[in-house]
């Protein structure tokens, strides 16, 4: 088994740094995202501090009564905003529902784009003070970070260094804080039942803020699973299925899980925040012509971000 290349990368090296450093950079992430599919970002602009807060109102959400979570439950809205309660999310292709419950804060354009009216409001949590304004501070930051590395993306694809800049302007981006419940009585549950079945995220690249316990496996490209220890404050970076598409499997989306802890830690929660870095729904996903080559023929049929994220919201049981 070969060790798979999982690469600790400074961002602020490329943001702040020489042209060579950022060639450097671009090509250590393209390296990794075909190897392990997946790299940790440090030197991320997120304190330590507001890493906490965030945890913290996270945490505070799900402590909340079940009558109090329902009231931000849409299900019209697919789970795109507020609260989704348990057994609402299935992994593509799986038959139970993953032991988890969720919510989901999206985009506010404030500069007058249009766009915005294709956008629902975010649901406005009432009942823990500063949870909304953590929440959009970490989303901005997030949103930030991601426009950087798909900039350092653009380049090892031999793209304009803008190339998606347009496309993730007031993007379709979510930021999800999850809450794996405890397993209160695991005999009782089906035997495929697991916090999170074995999956491909929807978008473009996904930004997770550590975790609060082990769990998350990521299946190599030697068709291993790989644990990812919980380090709460770097960045795990991933490929998600929109670029995958764009790049005909070029840049190959990263397959992952959460896994059931150990019989003596079934009783506690874990919990973690991924940001998944969205386009704009009208952003042409139509197979990059520089990725289909006689040796690489086009994999994938023709469509539009937002006609790939209404059909895999089906797919995972969150759209009728």
């Amino acid at each position: 088994m070969s060790t798979p290349y999982i690469p600790t990368l400074d961002l602020g090296s490329y943001i702040d740094g020489t042209e060579h450093d950022r060639k450097k950079f671009s090509d250590e992430l393209g390296r990794a995202f075909n190897d392990s599919g997946f790299v940790t970002i440090t030197n991320h602009g997120l304190s330590q501090e507001l890493i906490d807060k965030l945890y913290q109102n996270i945490q505070g959400v799900f402590r909340l009564p079940a009558d109090q979570k329902a009231k931000y439950e849409k299900p019209e809205l697919a789970g795109q905003r507020g609260y989704t309660s348990p057994g609402k999310e299935t992994a593509k292709g799986a038959k139970t529902a993953d032991l988890k419950e969720f919510w989901q804060i999206g985009q506010t354009v404030v500069d007058g784009d249009p766009i915005k009216y294709e956008y629902p409001d975010n649901e406005y949590l009432e009942e823990i003070p500063g949870f909304n304004e953590v929440t959009n501070e970490v989303y901005q930051k997030l949103e930030s970070n991601g426009k950087h590395l798909l900039r350092a993306i653009a380049t090892y694809l031999g793209l304009p260094i803008d190339y998606f800049d347009q496309h993730v302007h007031n993007g379709n981006s979510i930021l999800r804080g999850i809450h794996y419940f405890p397993i209160e009585n695991p005999e009782a549950l089906p035997d495929d039942a697991v916090r999170a079945g074995a999956h491909e995220d929807i978008n473009l690249i996904t930004l997770l803020i550590g975790a609060s316990a082990d769990g998350l496996e990521v299946l190599t490209r030697s068709n291993e699973w790989l644990p990812i220890k919980a380090h709460h404050s770097d960045i795990v970076v991933n490929v998600g299925d929109m670029l995958q598409r764009l790049t005909n499997n070029k840049l190959r989306s990263t397959t992952h899980r959460v896994v059931n802890p150990p019989r003596e830690l079934m009783k506690t929660s874990r919990f973690s925040v991924p940001f998944f870095l969205h386009p704009r729904s009208d952003m042409d996903l139509t197979s990059l012509d520089s990725c289909v080559d006689e040796a690489h023929p086009k994999q994938y049929t023709d469509m539009t971000a937002g006609e790939y994220l209404d059909e895999r919201l089906r797919e995972i049981g969150l759209k009728k």
